[in-house]
């Protein structure tokens, strides 16, 4: 008998465990790497590094039919999802990881919004209340008032728009086009988009530099597929939960390699945020409605 999804519950944990190993450590290298060179320079190459992952799928992307209209999508795709890598990685040597994190997990939280203004999604009163209580969250983060709200944590503001805004148009585009298309076609126009901005101030990378970005751009694909795995062996509310870990590895990893100091609350916020996304996506599978709302890790870099 071939096992469901939903038999195979510790291994979507086991492989949900993974993928926040790798996202972090994807975020502790960006960190390592410090403010050595310009952020879209460094997300520049760490996309053109990423590359060599699309060669296995050369053959179906030669093969592959692209409309005008798919171009344009996945152009623009690209260019929001090049806007918020810069951003990413700016925020990333200015404020502690931890405080990163937590505020990534506002992304899904903005596919939801979105969802209901660009494709009709319904905003029951419930995931409303989810989406107030994710924006209480991020308040406590920033707590605007009491203390210094830096250039960092707006950068990851935005980002988190921009990447919902991406993911949004990935939802999209998955209707139209095999996912290695769609995959393969994003690195590449975020690659493309990239370019002159890396080139407006480049800066000579040291071969340090190079190899870093490289193990951000293996960690990152890593991640990606082990989440596909976890998806694969359960349902989304099982693994969902795990993605709180990421934030626990982050505070630690801030305070035993960065020396950065545990802050309450953004632990306190960064709960209150995933809570709202854990909700909203276990309701998406209670009424058994395709699902809208992504996990936490597929909004990454």
């Amino acid at each position: 008998m071939v096992q469901t999804s939903s038999s195979r519950p510790m291994a979507g944990i086991f492989w949900m465990l993974v993928t926040g190993l790798s996202f972090v450590a994807v975020t502790a290298l960006v960190k390592w790497m410090g403010p050595t060179m310009p952020p879209a320079q460094s997300a520049f190459l760490r996309y053109l590094l990423g590359l060599v992952f699309l060669l296995p799928m050369i053959r179906e992307l030669r093969s592959a039919t692209v409309t005008p209209r798919q171009w344009k999508l996945f152009g623009l795709r690209g260019f929001l999802h090049a806007f918020g890598v810069m951003l990413w990685f700016f925020a990333m040597t200015r404020i502690p990881i931890a405080e990163v994190t937590a505020m990534n997990y506002l992304a899904p939280v903005y596919v939801s919004i979105g969802a209901a203004i660009f494709l009709g999604e319904r905003l029951a009163m419930r995931r409303i209340m989810a989406v107030i209580i994710a924006l209480v969250g991020a308040a406590i983060i920033l707590r605007p008032g009491f203390r210094e709200v830096l250039p960092g944590h707006l950068a990851m503001l935005v980002a988190a728009v921009v990447f919902a805004g991406s993911y949004l148009l990935a939802k999209i585009m998955a209707d139209e086009a095999k996912p290695t298309v769609v995959v393969a076609m994003l690195s590449l126009f975020v690659t493309v988009a990239l370019a002159p901005f890396a080139a407006y101030h480049w800066v000579t990378p040291t071969w340090s530099d190079i190899g870093i970005l490289f193990a951000v751009a293996l960690f990152a694909q890593a991640g990606h597929y082990t989440m596909t795995l976890a998806f694969a062996a359960a349902p989304v509310t099982v693994t969902q939960p795990i993605t709180f870990l990421q934030l626990v590895w982050a505070t630690l990893l801030g305070l035993i390699v960065f020396d950065e100091a545990v802050d309450t609350y953004v632990i306190l916020g960064g709960v209150l945020i995933l809570a709202s996304v854990t909700f909203i996506t276990w309701r998406e599978a209670v009424l058994k409605r395709g699902p809208i709302t992504p996990t936490t890790p597929a909004t990454k870099v």
